[in-house]
Formats: structure tokens, sequence, C-alpha cells
């Protein structure tokens, strides 16, 4: 008996997201059953993916930290991470920045009365610090705080590694339990077209005819910067500091890309991302550290759509940026994409920080709001993208590391 050949989950996802464009764009004036019957399906797959994003975070941290079973090569991996991230997100907010002055002629000029934009609070440095250490144990499970669930990793991890001899048993366990969740998470993975169709059709038969209307430069600029971001900055990283071509590395990376866009959650796209760098040749334990780090720090995407949002909001409002100021826009991105977490619509929370910092109304943020989930798809990709982009050279600088300390031994 031949047995046939299955299609690629990447094909898969494809697929689904071309049909829901389609079905997105026949339903355009059936919009409201879209919201009410084909979205709830959507939901409850990124509940499901949700669900099993602390399981995964919490125990593939802690066996890939008690793999290591090293402190110190722990905190080589955390620095290079953190120094990519932060690098990588100034570029992006630059990029977006110059992507917007260059089309900022083509911007329409929209009305500005009557907006009204509640902002949420932004929390100050300090406060973020704080809010990275849990206070209890349970807490950060419930809430999915990926930050804390990542230092309560990160403690757990190093204890089990401190304990020594007598933790065989608890290590194997570990083991065994991050096996299940994987097992869990390739069961719900494989319902992804299903997700992908009834998160994406009815995104596209709202907001069909708006991204047609006025703001279509604006996102135009957004996605093109976008693409820039993508194609230079981690084509770059990933060649010369990865070891590895560029081409390779997108085509590898499609599924969670295609995921991302339709999604538009980076901690939903964390399953996949990590299956996607693993099967690049990431060692395991750096992309389970690296990853759930960088879906919760690494907003590159957010950090373009926020360089290319303030120069729109401040022209809007005839308000010309001084260099300075766009200074300013790059610092507050950089700081503000650490304490933002990977949810959507966590961009427009930043947004609102960015054009405080720089004395913009806040109200501006009304003015894209209505299309911030079409901005949200292509941010979340380059997110994601990013976070893969650290794991590939991380793993490669590792690499390279480990083989000159075992030449040196020889």
């Amino acid at each position: 008996m031949k047995e046939k050949k299955k299609m690629s989950l990447a094909m898969q996802i494809f697929i689904a997201l071309v049909l829901a464009i389609i079905a997105g764009l026949l339903m355009q004036s059936h919009a409201s059953f879209a919201e009410s019957y084909i979205k709830p399906f959507g939901t409850i797959f990124l509940n499901l993916i949700k669900f099993i994003v602390v399981p995964i975070v919490l125990f593939s941290i802690m066996c890939g930290i008690i793999s290591m079973s090293d402190i110190k090569k722990v905190g080589s991996i955390g620095l290079k991470t953190v120094v990519f991230y932060l690098c990588t997100t100034a570029f992006a907010v630059t990029i977006g920045l110059t992507g917007g002055n260059l089309f900022k002629g083509l911007f329409p000029v929209v009305a500005t009365t009557d907006l009204a934009y509640e902002a949420a609070e932004a929390t100050s440095f300090m406060d973020t610090l704080v809010n990275i250490f849990p206070s209890n144990f349970v807490s950060p499970m419930v809430e999915a705080n990926m930050l804390q669930v990542i230092v309560m990793a990160i403690i757990l991890g190093f204890a089990i590694i401190l304990v020594g001899e007598k933790n065989v048993r608890v290590v194997n366990a570990f083991n065994d339990l991050n096996e299940i969740f994987m097992k869990c998470m390739e069961m719900i993975l494989k319902l992804s077209p299903i997700g992908v169709f009834c998160l994406l059709c009815p995104v596209i038969a709202t907001n069909g005819p708006a991204i047609i209307g006025s703001l279509a430069m604006v996102l135009l600029a957004a996605y093109i910067c976008y693409v820039v971001h993508a194609v230079v900055v981690y084509s770059l990283t990933v060649g010369t500091l990865g070891g590895m071509s560029p081409l390779k590395f997108f085509k590898g990376m499609l599924p969670a890309i295609m995921f991302a866009f339709s999604s538009a959650s980076s901690v939903g796209t964390l399953p996949i991302n990590l299956e996607c760098t693993e099967k690049l040749g990431a060692k395991r334990e750096i992309a389970s550290f690296v990853l759930p780090l960088g879906a919760t720090i690494n907003m590159d995407g957010t950090a373009i759509y926020q360089g290319v949002c303030a120069i729109f909001i401040a022209s809007c409002y005839g308000i010309h940026l001084t260099l300075s100021q766009m200074l300013t826009i790059v610092l507050t991105a950089t700081l503000a994409s650490i304490g933002t977490a990977g949810v959507p619509g966590a961009g427009m929370v930043m947004l609102a920080m960015v054009l405080t910092s720089v004395g913009l109304p806040v109200d501006g943020i009304a003015l894209v709001a209505g299309v911030d989930r079409i901005f949200d798809m292509g941010r979340t990709t380059v997110n994601i993208t990013g976070d893969a982009a650290c794991t590939m050279v991380v793993s490669n600088l590792e690499s390279k590391k480990d083989a000159r300390r075992a030449k040196a031994g020889k």
C-alpha cells in the first residue's frame, strides 16, 4: 500500500490564508455574520494555543537550562539575546521613522477634530522592573504573564542544577512533562489551518473597505518598512552571525510567518516558531530560552509601526517632528518594547507611550485604531521573525564557542 504524501503545514496554512481572504472579501456585506459565527472558532483555537503556551514556556526553559547544566552559559545566552533584541528594535524604529518621512507627502490629511482615545495607563520603567519578578507562585501562570513565567523557570532551573546529584528523578519528570506538553501542542497545531481561516476571514470582511480607503498609504508605508526590516536586517544578521543562507531561513520560517500574520499574536505563534527554528537547526535548549523571551520583549514590528504612525499622526496635526524628538521616539519605543506583553493590541499601549514622550496628542491614536488589526498582522510577523533570527544567531555563536573550547581542551 503506497503511503499518500501529506501536505506540509506551511502549505495548509497558506491555502487557509488565501481562502480566508477570498471568503472575507465576498462576505463584506455580511461582516456581522463573520464576526458572530466564524470568529468564535478562531477564538477557540487561540484559546487552546494560549492554554498550552504557559506550560511549554515554563517546562521548555527549565529543561533547556537543566540540559545546559551551567549557570554561566545561561547568563551568556541571556546577554547575547537581550543585546540582539535591543539593537534590532532600535534599527526597526529608525526604519519606521525613515519610511514615515519618505511617505509623508503621500499621507492623507485626516480631520483631527472630535477625536477621542482613552490611553491605557503607561507603567514607569521602575514599575516594569518590579513587575518582572513574581510575588506568587501560581499567579504568573494564571495570568499568562510571560516575563514572570520566564523568571520562574530560570529560578527553578538554576535550583535544580544546584541540587546536584539528587535531582535525577526531578529532571526525568520535567523532561517527561515537557514531552507531554509538546505532544499536546502538536495536536493543537494540526488545527491551525482552520484556526487561521476563522481568525482572518472576519478581519477581512470587517476591514475590507477601510484598507482600500483613506489609510491605504499609511498601511502601505508600514508594510514596506516591515518588509525592508525583515529582508535587510534579518538577512544580514542571519547570514553573517547565524551562518545560514537568508533564503533557507525565510523558507523554513514560512509556517510561523503565515500563522503570525493571521493570528496577530506573538505568544500564540510561539509553538510553531519553536518547531520551525528546531527544523532549521537551532539547539532546542537555546530556542526554548530565546523564543519565549523574544515573544515578550522583542517588538521590532511594533517599533516600525510606532515610527510610521507617529509621523502620520504628527502630519495630521500639522506638527513637524525635530531630530531630537525622533531620537526620543527611538529610545522610548526600544525601552517600551520590553514592558509590553506579546498579545494582540499591545502596540496601541506602546504607541500611547511613544506619542506622550514627544508631546503628540494621544487622541491621534483614534486615527489608526480602526485598522489597528491590519497593522498588527504585519508587525506580529516581523516580531516573531526577529525572535527566530536571534535564535539562529545565538545558537550559531554558542556552537562556535563550544567548538573553540573543545579545540582548546584537546
